[in-house]
């Protein structure tokens, strides 16, 4: 075979390989239950912290009948019964802070249990606070939640983003 046959096999090759490369890179990593539960509990924090277009009833209503299972498990130490304790506190929440927001900054999924990094703000002024919140899922519902936060503070110690 001659130098140029060779080089020619190669850049064919090379070409190929790329492209299953390529095509694995941008492949989903999560199994259709993961992205599911990924969704959904995306969903339902976007209702729960974003939705300021609806009103708080509606939001309740839409978090109890799609979102929270009826026997959710709260792990968070200042919410109360279960998933009334957290519809009690947001109603609560809806009133006093009528422009409540989130953003979410990273997501992942393993199995039935997804985590969401936020920034949650009151007031779209303040600086908000830095929220991690891991979810079980059950049955396309949240069945159990930990949650643990920060508030953004005004002079960190570094110049790393908490985001």
């Amino acid at each position: 075979m001659n130098a140029q046959k060779v080089l020619n096999l190669m850049f064919t090759g090379f070409i190929a390989l790329s492209f299953l490369l390529l095509g694995r890179a941008n492949a989903n990593p999560y199994s259709s239950l993961e992205q599911s539960n990924l969704d959904k509990a995306i969903y339902c924090m976007e209702i729960l912290e974003s939705r300021n277009d609806l009103k708080p009833l509606q939001r309740i209503d839409i978090l109890r009948r799609e979102c929270y299972s009826d026997d959710f498990v709260e792990h968070s130490p200042h919410i109360s019964g279960g998933r009334e304790g957290l519809f009690n506190l947001f109603s609560s929440r809806y009133k006093e802070y009528p422009e409540l927001s989130m953003s979410i900054k990273r997501s992942a999924s393993e199995g039935d249990l997804v985590w969401l990094h936020l920034h949650v703000k009151r007031t779209p002024d303040s600086r908000g606070a830095a929220v991690i919140h891991i979810f079980r899922m059950k049955d396309g519902m949240v069945a159990e939640h930990w949650g643990v936060g920060q508030p953004v503070p005004e002079n960190p110690k570094n110049k790393n983003s908490m985001f």
